[in-house]
């Protein structure tokens, strides 16, 4: 885990690469927004191929406990310590990588660990993710829109929604301009906070 910057104000990032190769498109597309946050934010950057996270198991109703491994402890505390938490996953199959499904899937576990609070304290704290897919189509990315949108409605946070880019070569996505020019903005928008489809529009006015 690397941390760009020291804390200088309330925001804290943490950018979760989830990608099956290093410095890639969806890696260079998330640096690039990450550049526009402003001097003080906090941005701590963890690579999930470098963390030994085992496969989550689900032990909801099974005796006694499943002991952490000090890679989980470590993610567990990163992800808790921060206030904006970016999925940063390549489109794979229309969803995100095996690597953000499996992190995600331990969320699952977090919200059973004796006196980590998961659900209390991951609420009303902002979901993000970052992509970069062959297609041009964004559409086909809705997948991962929904998978995102929904984890975060499930323990009230916000969700910002999805960064896109195009790029399949390494480094790619350089040549996307419109991709680079939404970065610039991207994290400065409003999140508002996440719904699942059934649920009523809240009216803010």
């Amino acid at each position: 885990m690397t941390n760009d910057t020291a804390a200088g104000t309330d925001r804290s990032f943490l950018f979760v690469l989830a990608s099956s190769r290093s410095d890639g498109n969806t890696e260079i597309l998330a640096r690039a927004a990450a550049e526009q946050l402003p001097p003080g934010v906090s941005r701590r950057w963890v690579d999930l191929n470098r963390i030994p996270l085992a496969d989550f198991q689900d032990g909801r109703h099974d005796e006694g406990t499943w002991p952490a491994g000090e890679g989980e402890e470590a993610l567990l505390a990163a992800t808790l310590a921060a206030t904006d938490i970016v999925i940063v996953s390549p489109l794979y199959w229309y969803t995100v990588s095996a690597q953000a499904k499996r992190y995600l899937d331990h969320w699952s576990r977090w919200l059973r660990v004796p006196g980590a609070d998961f659900r209390a304290r991951m609420a009303d704290r902002t979901l993000w993710g970052v992509t970069v897919m062959a297609h041009t189509e964004e559409e086909v990315a809705d997948g991962m829109v929904t998978t995102l949108n929904n984890s975060a409605a499930y323990l009230r946070m916000r969700f910002g929604g999805v960064l896109f880019g195009n790029g399949s070569a390494p480094g790619q996505v350089r040549e996307d301009e419109r991709a680079l020019e939404r970065a610039k903005t991207f994290f400065h928008r409003d999140a508002p906070l996440a719904r699942f489809p059934y649920e009523p529009a809240v009216d803010a006015s």
